[in-house]
């Protein structure tokens, strides 16, 4: 089966200033060799700190970054091959939610000039516009004597409403989630979430969900993808990567999720990681997680270890999840 959107190898670096004669002087490796798919219907999280290069590798998707190397396919068709009009008509299967719906909206558009901008652009008449803004308006619970207010007359959640019902404007097959709930308050965050997994059951979505929240993610992935400096270290169906973590560093992340159980609150082991994330711009030889990781072995720093299969449905990349004493 085709998958609808699949990344091979991907690499996204930046150049940095020039070093004289025209040479760069640095390049930042934010994206350096990850591999993933996402099939029709399925919810892909991509996890990890802020700098892990997980944004970017949304935005190379939606042409906002330029492919260094690698490909980006939807449904087997080369991305970097497609021409503008190509490129266009795509646009209408692939649609993104960003982080901020503050910075997202127009504050001198009302909800309904902003729900139906994407309609404008391709060429939609008003007789169409108007029933599909009330049709969009209702699929995301917004009330429809809402359509005149502005972004600032809306509560975060509502305005986020209105960013989803703006992406979901011209039926796209797959939507980026970048960080999309990361600006709510935590009692908002569950209500956008359940309509976005109500959406994708009503209207069959994909979505590719990146978030530096694992408890966020806990509720909507099907899969995880667990990136740090550029990489994908641990791969795997959610349910599974959530009880038995592999990587230190994905066990890292997990212990920082508070319990929902107050009596078990303070009685897991947190698991802290020491230093910074390091500079994509210089990464460390060898593994670029060993600067950090509680298990690191000598030979860690010798060269970056594979990302590898650790049975028919999960990946690893690290040559010590157990934790050996050190040679």
């Amino acid at each position: 089966m085709t998958a609808l959107l699949e990344f091979q190898d991907l690499k996204v670096h930046w150049p940095g200033k020039s070093g004289g004669f025209g040479k760069p002087k640095h390049v930042t490796r934010a994206v350096d060799g990850i591999s993933l798919t996402i099939q029709q219907g399925q919810t892909v999280a991509v996890v990890g700190e802020s700098g892990c290069g997980k944004s970017t590798t949304g935005n190379a998707a939606l042409g906002m970054a330029p492919i260094t190397e690698g490909k980006i396919l939807f449904e087997g068709r080369d991305l970097g091959r497609m021409d503008k009009s190509e490129r266009r008509a795509l646009w209408q299967d692939m649609q993104v939610i960003f982080q901020d719906p503050v910075a997202a909206l127009n504050p001198r558009m009302s909800i309904a000039r902003s729900i139906a901008e994407p309609l404008v652009v391709n060429g939609w008449s008003k007789a169409r516009i108007d029933p599909r803004v009330d049709e969009l308006m209702a699929l995301v619970g917004l009330n429809p004597d809402q359509r005149n207010r502005r972004p600032t007359a809306l509560s975060g959640g509502q305005r986020q409403r209105v960013v989803i019902a703006r992406a979901l404007a011209l039926s796209p097959r797959l939507v980026i989630c970048d960080e999309p709930v990361s600006a709510l308050d935590v009692s908002i965050q569950s209500q956008i979430l359940n309509l976005l997994l109500r959406l994708q059951r009503e209207l069959g979505l994909s979505y590719l969900f990146i978030s530096h929240d694992l408890s966020v993610v806990r509720h909507i992935a099907d899969r995880i993808c667990v990136m740090y400096l550029g990489i994908i270290v641990e791969e795997g169906p959610a349910s599974q990567v959530f009880a038995t973590p592999r990587h230190p560093y994905t066990r890292a992340l997990l212990s920082a999720i508070p319990s929902p159980d107050i009596r078990q609150r303070g009685r897991r082991d947190r698991i802290l990681l020491t230093g910074d994330l390091p500079s994509p711009m210089s990464p460390p030889s060898g593994c670029p997680f060993a600067s950090r990781c509680p298990n690191v072995l000598a030979e860690c720093s010798a060269a970056r270890p594979p990302l590898e299969a650790i049975s028919e449905d999960r990946k690893l990349r690290c040559i010590n999840p157990d934790g050996h004493l050190r040679g």
